[in-house]
This record gives C-alpha cells, structure tokens and sequence, in this order.
C-alpha cells in the first residue's frame, strides 16, 4: 500500500511509503531535504517494522528545530497506524 505524508518543519517536503500488509516498510521516497542522508536512512529501514522504525527515529532532532526528517518519518508512520 503506498501512503503519503507532507512533513512539516523540515526540508522535505512529501515522503512515499510503499507499506505491506504484515506493516514492514517496503520502500520510502522523499522528496526535499538532504538527498544522500535520506536516501541512506530508507535503505536502513526497509524491511523493518514500522513499528520498530517509530521507535528508533522518533523525537531526534535537527539543529536548532524540534524535529527533523527521521523524526517526520516516525510521525508518517504513527498517523499510518491510525
């Protein structure tokens, strides 16, 4: 299932998942935001529960902000839950 998520307070600016049915992240698209960082942290959760993705990416922040892209990532993926 694809779900998509405009992030906010961040550079990016929409995340594609590609989510199965058992929740593990099959694929995830950012458009925006620092290219290869990006790029690296979807390879790193692929194939990972989303579950475990919140867990490990939620509340980290970036400079002086509140949040950052991995923390947007483990809210698109709360609100997926819903």
């Amino acid at each position: 299932m694809e779900y998509r998520y405009r992030p906010t307070g961040v550079c990016s600016s929409e995340m594609i998942f590609e989510i199965d049915e058992n929740n593990i992240v099959k694929d995830l698209k950012v458009i925006g935001g620092c290219n290869g960082n990006l790029k690296g942290i979807a390879a790193l959760i692929k194939g990972m529960k989303i579950d475990k993705v919140i867990e490990k990416l939620s509340g980290i922040t970036c400079g002086f902000k509140n949040t950052s892209c991995p923390d947007q990532i483990a809210k698109a993926l709360k609100d997926f839950r819903k």
